[in-house]
């Protein structure tokens, strides 16, 4: 089989995960599913882009935003199929297995949500993205997204947005994603910062201003306070 999936992902200053993502990614390229790495980044100052060109990723480089970013990546791609992918997520073992078995499949995917963190409040918010993806089918993008190009592109692709780019376009995929059996566990750095009811509840508030129409820039200014 001719490998297939290229992996994109946004990076901005990811230096401290980025080796361990990138880790998870090689059975991936053992078992020749693996494509090409596309590390698309929004100006780093870190050693991003030194980690990306030592792994032999393909460099793209432009404005911050998580959107525009995939979007470049995605546009630079050559796969059949594509796996976006952020920095600070690791795919548990045995994903290459089950993203292989997927590309029979006309339809995208993402994995289940998991944090590298133990506890009840982890546990919980976890367990609430992963119901909110079954019942809705509104995966975040630290849950991947595994998607035929020719979907992609059917549906428009990514949104140039400085957030919710996920959201929008899983939208755009309603009914059209399935969760494949396997974690995606991502930093609970975040959460342990702001707090896990603080955190969710702030994530909660902004996915229902979105969903209201609420304009992207404004939802990201207000997220970074």
């Amino acid at each position: 089989m001719r490998a297939a999936l290229s992996v994109i992902i946004p990076t901005l200053n990811a230096a401290p995960g980025l080796p361990s993502c990138l880790a998870a990614l090689m059975e991936g390229l053992e078992a020749g599913l693996i494509r090409e790495l596309i590390i698309s980044d929004g100006g780093s100052t870190d050693a991003t882009l030194q980690i990306a060109e030592e792994v032999g990723a393909q460099i793209i480089t432009g404005p911050p935003s998580r959107g525009g970013q995939i979007k470049r990546g995605i546009a630079a791609a050559q796969g059949d199929w594509l796996l976006v992918l952020h920095a600070d997520t690791l795919l548990s073992p045995g994903w290459s297995k089950l993203a292989l078995a997927h590309l029979n499949s006309p339809q995208a995917a993402c994995f289940r949500l998991g944090f590298d963190a133990a506890g009840l409040a982890p546990r919980m918010v976890a367990g609430w993205a992963n119901l909110r993806t079954r019942a809705f089918g509104l995966p975040y993008g630290d849950q991947g997204l595994l998607i035929p190009r020719a979907l992609h592109d059917r549906i428009g692709g990514y949104r140039d947005i400085a957030l919710m780019e996920d959201v929008a376009i899983a939208r755009a995929l309603r009914g059209q994603i399935t969760v494949l059996p396997v974690t995606a566990r991502t930093s609970a750095a975040r959460y342990a910062q702001a707090g896990w009811v603080r955190r969710g509840c702030r994530n909660l508030w902004t996915l229902t201003r979105f969903l209201c129409g609420a304009d992207p820039d404004a939802l990201a200014q207000a997220y970074r306070r």
